[in-house]
Formats: structure tokens, sequence, C-alpha cells
């Protein structure tokens, strides 16, 4: 089956499994293999409601998540079978997507983890989905920029099956982590994404600024995959009161502002679905058309900045121990970049605990192929190169890691 648009996912998870007996403190994933009649139920109504993409329920199937409530050593096990449920319930009549989401990890300085070890615990779990036999990979609920850039070097690393991100953020685009979901796009769609978007967190109506924006820089398609409205909390919890007719009456702005890719998160059900999947039918897509622009399109970890092809890169700042200092400087001067220069393996760990003050487009001056792959691999954001390396050498690593040169 092929990916054709506009193209339906599917409806909530976790607020349909609450329907269906689960309290919310267990692990989900747990939950949903003791009682797969729930998940059957609930995606087999999917299907028949017009979903083409079904979601396996591997959203917190990854090494940390399953290790907090005591699952120990089963990542490749609880994967395949909640893959093999979900192939079960698209009997054929729907794609399958390995879901991935969320750690829980977070990088220095607001956590201790290190990137690498973002990038092992989502290699084992995309490995295990992709052994699964899943269609396409989506990466969802984002919250990071070093989460998504983990999980999407993770997935490619193992699969060259296509690759969704959405990212959850606020009414004006930004994610958890202070993140413009415009500099996410940037950095992600040069790192090879399928097509981008943003799911969560808001109602259909909510999102419609921020993917207006989105279409301006897009060149992958745009999915929305909203909330059943914004959540009301009462007593008996999150209540989400958007009917289905009023969640798909955004569906004509949506495919204008270049979202070819729909479906419903927290609260919506098959009806949504239905609704979503009988009227964008008729929808006249409208592909991302990126504004034509002659400046080069870089990001740090939490904004998008366009600069002019001409711009000097000016003195390198060195990765030694003063780094940090340095850097704090620097984004107080004019200059429109800042430079820095990687010398040595062993500068590396200097240039990684230093990025976080890096708030001006960064570019990276270095002789070393495999050093600067490193530094790439390392640094959150989309930078630009200033060297002695020719096409050869940067073109895969531009492809790879969006670097600009």
């Amino acid at each position: 089956m092929e990916l054709r648009f506009p193209l339906m996912l599917d409806g909530a998870m976790g607020t349909e499994l609450q329907k269906r007996g689960f309290d919310g403190g267990d692990c989900a994933e747990r939950w949903t293999l003791e009682h797969p009649e729930a998940l059957l139920e609930i995606q087999r109504g999917y299907v028949q409601a017009g979903s083409r993409v079904l979601y396996a329920p591997t959203f917190g199937a990854n090494r940390v998540k399953l290790e907090a409530h005591g699952i120990f050593n089963r990542v490749a096990e609880y994967n395949k079978r909640l893959v093999e449920l979900s192939k079960q319930a698209a009997d054929g009549k729907a794609l399958v997507a390995g879901d991935l989401s969320p750690t829980g990890l977070f990088l220095y300085p607001l956590g201790d983890a290190r990137f690498e070890e973002l990038v092992e615990v989502y290699t084992e779990q995309a490995k295990a989905l992709e052994e699964a036999g899943v269609d396409l990979f989506v990466i969802e609920t984002m919250m990071s920029v070093a989460e998504c850039r983990a999980a999407l070097l993770a997935v490619k690393s193992v699969s060259e099956k296509p690759v969704f991100v959405t990212v959850t953020c606020d009414e004006k685009g930004r994610m958890l982590s202070g993140t413009d979901a415009a500099a996410a796009l940037q950095i992600l769609q040069g790192m090879g994404v399928d097509a981008f978007g943003l799911n969560c967190s808001t109602g259909p109506r909510e999102m419609l600024p921020t993917l207006r924006r989105l279409r301006r820089i897009s060149r992958v398609p745009l999915i929305a995959k909203p909330n059943a409205g914004m959540p009301e909390i009462t007593d008996a919890g999150a209540v989400y009161a958007c009917a289905p007719e009023d969640f798909a009456a955004c569906l004509e702005d949506f495919a204008e502002a270049g979202v070819m890719i729909f479906g419903g998160c927290c609260g919506t059900t098959a009806e949504h679905v239905r609704t979503v999947a009988e009227k964008s039918g008729a929808l006249k897509m409208n592909p991302p058309a990126p504004e034509q622009n002659v400046l080069l399109p870089c990001a740090t970890e939490k904004e998008l900045f366009f600069l002019d092809p001409a711009v000097p890169a000016g003195m390198a700042l060195p990765c030694d121990a003063e780094l940090e200092d340095r850097l704090e400087e620097a984004m107080g001067e004019d200059a429109p970049l800042v430079t820095v220069e990687l010398r040595a393996e062993a500068e590396l760990e200097n240039f990684a605990d230093a990025q976080v003050f890096i708030t001006k487009p960064l570019c990276i001056r270095c002789e070393d192929a495999a050093l600067l792959e490193q530094a790439l691999r390392l640094y959150q954001g989309r930078a630009l190169y200033d060297g002695p390396l020719g096409e050869e050498a940067l073109k895969p690593l531009a492809q790879k890691y969006g670097v600009i040169y």
C-alpha cells in the first residue's frame, strides 16, 4: 500500500484505552498486551472509519519507559507483539506505523543524559520495530529537538522506510523545551524527514497559525493530528468536548496551510476519523511551497534564522575549557553568527556542553571530516560549515545532518 494524499491517520489511543478500563497508572503497553481485545476494537474501528495508517501502540515501548515500570530486557518482545496486534487489526487495509515517543531524558544542563544515550535507546526500539515489519515510522508528541534528532538518526540507521515527525507545542508554536516549531522543521527536513507536523496539545483551530507559518518554509508534507479541542479538567479527568463536525471544520484551512496528512490525538474517536476521512476526500491538496529565498536557512536548537550567503564566518572560537565564557560573550556582540573551530576529538565534550549558550547561527570550522560529523551529530541545530573540506566529504553530511556549506 502506497502513501497517497490526502493521507488519513488514526485517532486517539490513550483516551480510548481509558474508556475500556486502562486507569493510566500502569504501563500502557503491558496493559494493552494483557487486554488485546481493547486494542483490536479501537483500531478496527479506525480502519472502518477510513484510517489508512494505524499507529502501533508502541508509544512508550522504549527501554527507559519500560524500565520505569519494572520491565527489563523486553523491548524487542513488546514491540513485536504490539505490532502484530496492529497488523491483525489493519488486516491489509491500512499501513502500520512504528511509534516512537519521548523517553523523558534530558540533555545537559536540563538533565544528565548524553546525546548518544538517546540515540542508543531509540535505535534499540527502531530496530525492533523494523524487524517486526512496520510499514513506516512515526516519531510523535516530541517536546525537544534533541529527542527528535536522536530518534530520526536511530530510525535511519536501521531502515529506509518513510519517517514522520510530529511535535507538540503551545498556541504560539513553542515546544516545551522552548523551541519554535519552525526551527524544528528546518532542522529535521535538513536531516531527511519525510513529513513533519503537529500533534496533541491543542485543538484544530489553535494549530492553524503555526501550520501556516510552517508552510512558508516546508519542503515536505505537513501533518495535523490535533486533540478533540482543548481539554477541560473535571473531577472525572480531562474532557475533550470538540464534536466530530466541529473537529473537521478546519479541514479546508488545514489543506490551504499545506497539510496533506490528517488524524486525531487525545479525545478523538472513530467518529472524528470518519468525519475527517469523508470530508478530506474532496479537499484540493495544496502542497507546501517554501517561499523563494536566496538566504541560508539555519537554526539554533530553539530559533530559525536566514542568513545572507555572503556573511563572513569571522574569527573562530577555540573549543577549549573557556568555550562557554567565550560563547556567552559572543552572543552579546553584533556579529550575525558565531564560529567555533574543532581541531581534536578531545574538544567535542566542551562543544557539546557549551552549545546551550548558542543563541545565534553557528558556523563550524574543521579540517577533519570524521571530526566534523561528530560535531554535527552533537549540535542540536542546523549549522553552517567553513573550511577546506570539499563536496565529496560534505554532501553526505548535508544529507544526514543538514549542514550548509
